[in-house]
């Protein structure tokens, strides 16, 4: 059956979705808290910097976002995940081997998620999205 490119993309999405969490799930971690240890992975830096990194993955109400953020942070810390050093965090060594745990899973799931699609028509999907979702944006500010 043909169905607009707005239903694959959306079909696509929520699996994408649930394959994440499901995959986070298995390690016991949420998706923020998998973003801060993936913002964690290239160094320390500062809550505020973390903030900043995540800004965009935030898709709850900026009040909300701010405190479950914090508290999620703090999560790492008491699980001895992420350490805070002169208002630095910074991944542990138990938060570094957990963040290589979850990438490698994740990284087989994107495998299988591609099989049979080519390198170059991965870039040119995405190319294609890039380009629609901009032409979007323009077209909304009108």
């Amino acid at each position: 059956m043909n169905r607009p490119i707005g239903y694959w993309v959306r079909r696509l999405d929520t699996s994408l979705e649930m394959q994440l969490d499901a995959t986070l799930a298995r390690l016991r971690l949420s998706r923020r808290q998998w973003q801060v240890l993936s913002a964690l992975s290239s160094g320390p830096v500062t809550p505020a910097d973390v903030a900043d990194i995540l800004r965009p993955f935030n898709t709850s109400n900026a009040a909300d976002g701010g405190d479950a953020q914090e508290r999620d942070m703090a999560a790492l810390v008491r699980q001895q995940l992420v350490s805070l050093l002169d208002g630095h965090l910074a991944l542990t060594d138990a938060g570094s081997a957990l963040h290589s745990e979850a990438s490698g899973l994740l990284e087989a799931a994107r495998y299988e998620l591609t099989a049979g699609i080519g390198a170059d028509e991965y870039a040119m999907a995405v190319s294609v999205l890039e380009r629609m979702s901009n032409n979007a944006d323009r077209l909304g500010m009108r």
